[in-house]
């Protein structure tokens, strides 16, 4: 049996695949094997919805720099974003359109 995983990272995986990050991406933003990943997206039979017009871009923030960047009108117009903690951290993931 190996160490269980807290139940909120699982989510947060989960959640992140989702939004169209890699298992590697993953990985790194929550300290999480990218196999364990792969393996969580398996049992949940998890399937990315097919949206080819878009793409994520994230960004791990403290408490002020995402008011700083919450602040700029140019870094936030046109796009989608939901912020999530992470820790004692913040992440926003950002939705533009590819541009053509």
């Amino acid at each position: 049996m190996g160490k269980k995983i807290d139940d909120y990272y699982v989510t947060k995986a989960l959640q992140l695949y989702l939004e169209g990050l890699s298992y590697r991406e993953i990985e790194r933003i929550i300290g999480v094997s990218h196999v364990s990943i792969s393996n969580w997206i398996k049992s949940f039979n998890i399937k990315k919805p097919a949206n080819s017009n878009y793409h994520p871009t994230y960004k791990i923030l403290n408490h002020l720099e995402l008011v700083e960047y919450i602040k700029n009108k140019e870094t936030i117009s046109g796009a989608g974003m939901i912020i999530t903690e992470l820790g004692d951290k913040f992440m926003l993931i950002k939705w533009e359109r590819f541009k053509k």
